[in-house]
Formats: C-alpha cells, sequence, structure tokens
C-alpha cells in the first residue's frame, strides 16, 4: 500500500520545488519532475513533455528569479500513490519585481518512494469580471 501524504507534507513538496527556483539551476528544478512528465507553464506556450524542453523552460524562467506563495490551494489523494495540488499562487519576479498572480495544478505520483510531479499546469489568473 502506498502512503499518502498529509496536505502539509504535499505543502512541503511545493516548498522544496520554490526553494529549487530560488537556486536558479534548472536542473535542480527539473530533478522534481517525473521523466515522462507534463509541464504548461505559466510564461512559455506549448507543452513540455521532455527532460530537455523542461530544462529549456526552466533556463529562462529562471532568469527572472521567480518566487511563489500559495494564497489558496486544495489538496486531493488521487488513490494509488497519486495527489493533486491546485489552486492560486503569486510569483514575484526578483529580476524585475513583476507579479503574476497564476491559477496551478501539480499532480504528484510516488515513484520509488520519492513524490515526483507528472503533471504541472501554471496559467496566469484572468482578470476578474
Amino acid at each position: 500500500m502506498l502512503a499518502t501524504p498529509s496536505d502539509s507534507e504535499v505543502q512541503g513538496l511545493f516548498d522544496e520545488w520554490n526553494a529549487a527556483l530560488a537556486t536558479g539551476d534548472p536542473e535542480a528544478v527539473n530533478a522534481f519532475y517525473a521523466q515522462d512528465a507534463v509541464l504548461l507553464p505559466t510564461v512559455s506556450p506549448g507543452v513540455h513533455d521532455t527532460p530537455e524542453e523542461r530544462l529549456g523552460y526552466f533556463d529562462m524562467f529562471l532568469d527572472n528569479e521567480p518566487q511563489g506563495v500559495i494564497t489558496e490551494s486544495v489538496v486531493r489523494d488521487l488513490g494509488d500513490g497519486t495527489v493533486s495540488h491546485s489552486g492560486l499562487y503569486t510569483f514575484t519576479m526578483g529580476a524585475s519585481g513583476d507579479v503574476v498572480p497564476a491559477r496551478f495544478t501539480f499532480v504528484y505520483e510516488q515513484v520509488d518512494g520519492e513524490w515526483l510531479i507528472v503533471e504541472h499546469h501554471s496559467s496566469k489568473e484572468p482578470a476578474a469580471a
């Protein structure tokens, strides 16, 4: 039986990923993703579903010196060692001071005892109607 992480443990996975952003190292960030993970990034078009595509994106994105803060989120146990974490976060780009409110979904899967991102969708939050 695969372990189900607590909400705070899932929040910790985000915190670790966010700390990797602060290193400025695309390899450190990409290490949180499964080999075949799908990334739909906030500030780039396209589907990035290979390590090389994700590294290319993170190489560009990390130049912005991003740091994320979750403002609202929901964790769901999807069973079989899979959890989702969805909500709203705000990125502050240290290089420019720009603030980017966005929506997110991370899907984590337990692989050899380690929680890896298998799906990550992030999109700018639309303006209120």
